[in-house]
């Protein structure tokens, strides 16, 4: 091996080497004990774990109604939250790329609700769902501040949401932002030359042309969505009767609260798998429909 091939490898250890070990230590090897304890039933605390197979698996699919249960919830949140997530996000960004009086401090205040972390952010809706829309509630005589936000399946599921673009969408409106200020201008112009009108000119050469950023905010707010953890665990912790518990949240409860690790780390194992599909399924729909210019 010649002096400039050493360079070279010397430079790639230095550079990405300290990255790959951390990559390593933080990710890889934690899923593969993961994926490891999910065929033994250790209880998280022992020394020892006895092998079960697939035991834990076939008890996923078989006799865990809470997991199927917070499945569903979770894949209607996201179906939701997804969809309101970006479409919100892309109003505000369109609506903000246009010549209006104090944009920049629009984008701030929306952006700003990300900002927050979903433990504080969830304690703070829950007092405005409990005593915050009550007070108003009183004071207006609105039915819609009287219903018990946190109270029953639905509205505690709507709560959810709520809250969930409410943080979300101010983070996709920057990702759209910027995709928007990249569309040539030209396009446009000759678009409206040949008497387009504003909302031709959407459909046939804005969103076309956003479609990158439409590929990566999809991308976001489904992984979010799927992870939803700390707004649920603040805001319901599941309930009312375990009807707003999420997968994350039951996998949590089944290895910490339940000390049922191997089960857990499968339920994980489980999820992990579904939502890879998901996400590549979403990623190669979204990233045929890009155009280039």
């Amino acid at each position: 091996m010649n002096s400039k091939k050493k360079s070279q490898l010397l430079q790639q250890w230095v550079f990405v080497g300290p990255s790959a070990l951390f990559f390593l230590i933080i990710v890889v090897i934690p899923f593969l004990l993961g994926l490891y304890y999910s065929f033994t039933d250790w209880n998280g605390v022992s020394k020892h774990a006895s092998w079960v197979g697939f035991r834990n698996y076939l008890h996923i699919f078989s006799e865990d109604p809470a997991f199927l249960n917070a499945f569903w919830f979770t894949v209607k949140f996201t179906v939701l939250g997804v969809v309101l997530t970006n479409i919100i996000g892309f109003v505000f960004a369109y609506l903000l790329t246009r010549p209006i009086y104090s944009r920049n401090a629009l984008r701030t205040i929306f952006f700003m609700p990300h900002v927050i972390g979903g433990l504080l952010l969830g304690f703070i809706w829950q007092f405005i769902f409990v005593k915050g829309f009550s007070s108003m509630g009183s004071a207006l005589n609105w039915s819609f501040f009287n219903l018990p936000w946190l109270g029953t399946e639905g509205t505690a599921f709507w709560a959810i949401v709520i809250v969930f673009v409410w943080q979300n969408a101010g983070y996709l409106m920057v990702i759209y932002i910027s995709s928007l200020n990249n569309v040539p201008k030209s396009l446009i112009e000759a678009a409206q030359m040949d008497g387009a009108s504003r909302g031709q000119v959407l459909r046939k050469i804005t969103i076309p042309m956003v479609m990158p950023a439409v590929t990566v905010c999809l991308f976001l707010a489904i992984s979010w969505s799927f992870k939803l953890f700390d707004l649920n665990l603040s805001l319901t912790k599941g309930g009312p009767f375990k009807s707003t518990e999420s997968v994350a949240l039951n996998i949590y409860n089944e290895a910490f609260n339940i000390s049922r690790f191997g089960m857990g780390s499968a339920k994980a194992i489980v999820f992990f798998i579904i939502v890879a599909i998901i996400s590549f399924i979403q990623v190669r729909a979204t990233k045929s429909k890009e155009v280039e210019v």
